[in-house]
């Protein structure tokens, strides 16, 4: 049945979690990147021991926000100051409903003047162009969607190319394609460099815990810039890193990517719910995991929980902060990387070889979430603890590790607590869920970033910060 908006189809539902927990829509796609371009475990070691190439210029929407007003609507929406931000300088962007839960996140890069782009997923680019055509201000935008999930053969084209150039050998690469010295930009700044001829534009970057850069231009100088990119790190050990390893990098950096987006209920978001249609990301993404509740808000997630309370600030206003200074000083939960007993994570790789309905939940590898957003409960003794949101296998680390949140007093690096595993009474109708039974994993409390690399020279603070 067709619905006018969102807000049509969660009436017509009657149980939001129901409606996400048994979405239709499959496995999140990072479309039209080949999966593997050597193998993952590589792929992996090589943002670790030499350098990558990532391309991320498709799974990202890009929202060009142009006009006079452009920094007053994006500051409207930002819990981290703008007093600071000017033209070549980026920022994360983490926007937060009327009740002080995130919606989304990503970067927003300060092109020129009275011009700026948000690069990420789907929720905070809505957010942002919601505002921009209902809140009275003077800008336009142009909505350039991520590339189709499944383009079936048929050509993807896009506003941009966009690469990142990451991992310890990094700087040589850069040095071989500008020609000269490594750029002198700062962290999270930007600037030009040459590559084959070409001026492009540049962020200095550290995905992988060595400065690297992120590289963007018109998308039709995209394979150009990437045979150059190759050719110039050919000597430096290059990795061209495929889909299936690209999401994992966040596991041993810190990042939760997809908390589920604060946009359900709330009188004040409604206005918003009957903006979004029924067509969108937040009518159709799928909730996976073992914590089942019928309040969908048990799924939100603060600022404090994804480890952005550095970056909070309250010297403007903005959507959300009257919530947020009420929450300012309570003990918060803290972001954790959740280290997986390997004896339990073989168990249920070893129940695949078992007679139907004896099986456990897939594990899949190296990216293990099987839904849009992931929330497992992690539990101590039969009492909630904190739950598990994005989880997978690293390579360098040799362990199977989820991110995720824990109460305050569960916080502590080496406390063993118990993470659900699978779905309840053999699993939602979602179509990347297998008939199966539940089961236990022990798992370590760990810091976040898990990776000591990544913990001791990323320049990110937010990421230090959230180390328990």
């Amino acid at each position: 049945m067709a619905y006018k908006n969102l807000e049509e189809k969660i009436q017509a539902s009657g149980d939001i979690v129901k409606m996400l927990r048994n979405s239709q829509i499959g496995a999140y796609v990072y479309p039209v990147v080949a999966p593997e371009f050597t193998n993952w475990r590589d792929e992996q070691r090589g943002w670790r021991e030499s350098c990558v190439l990532y391309d991320q210029s498709h799974h990202m929407v890009n929202l060009f926000v142009e006009g006079p007003d452009a920094l007053k609507l994006l500051s409207h929406l930002a819990t981290n100051s703008f007093k600071n931000f000017s033209i070549n300088k980026a920022k994360q962007f983490a926007p937060c409903s009327h009740g002080g839960h995130v919606i989304g996140d990503g970067i927003l890069f300060y092109l020129a003047e009275n011009s700026l782009v948000y690069v990420g997923r789907n929720p905070a680019a809505n957010w942002i162009q919601f505002h921009a055509q209902t809140g009275g201000y003077d800008v336009k935008t142009e909505y350039d969607d991520r590339s189709p999930s499944r383009p079936m053969g048929k050509p993807v084209f896009r506003k941009y190319y966009r690469y990142q150039i990451q991992g310890p050998n990094a700087e040589q690469v850069i040095k071989k394609l500008n020609g000269g010295p490594f750029a002198d930009i700062k962290f999270f700044n930007m600037d030009y460099i040459a590559i084959a001829g070409r001026k492009v534009r540049a962020l200095r970057h550290g995905m992988a815990g060595a400065p690297g850069l992120e590289v963007w231009g018109p998308y039709a100088e995209g394979e150009e810039i990437r045979a150059a990119i190759i050719e110039a790190g050919k000597d430096f050990g290059l990795v061209q890193v495929g889909s299936r390893a690209y999401a994992t990098n966040t596991l041993e950096s810190g990042w939760i990517p997809s908390p589920v987006p604060a946009v359900y209920t709330g009188e004040k978001m409604k206005a918003y719910r009957e903006w979004l249609p029924e067509t969108g990301y937040e009518a159709n993404a799928g909730l996976g995991g073992s914590f089942v509740s019928n309040n969908i808000e048990d799924y939100y997630t603060s600022p404090h929980e994804l480890g952005y309370a550095s970056f909070t600030k309250f010297d403007h206003d903005f959507i959300g902060k009257e919530a947020l200074q009420k929450m300012d000083g309570k003990v918060p939960r803290k972001k954790v990387t959740f280290a997986w007993n390997n004896d339990d994570v073989t168990n249920i790789m070893h129940s695949m070889f078992a007679p139907a309905g004896e099986n456990y939940k897939f594990i899949d590898l190296p990216l293990s979430n099987y839904a849009s957003s992931s929330f497992d409960a992690v539990m101590s003794g039969g009492k909630f603890a904190g739950a598990s949101m994005f989880s997978g296998y690293s390579f360098n680390e040799r362990k199977m590790l989820s991110l995720g949140f824990v109460e305050e007093e569960y916080a502590k690096p080496g406390t063993q607590l118990t993470l659900i595993w699978g779905e309840e009474n053999g699993g939602t109708k979602k179509t990347t869920v297998e008939r199966h039974k539940q089961t236990e994993i022990r798992v370590t409390v760990s810091p976040a970033p898990y990776a000591a690399v990544v913990r001791e020279t990323y320049e990110g603070k937010w990421r230090h910060a959230a180390v328990a």
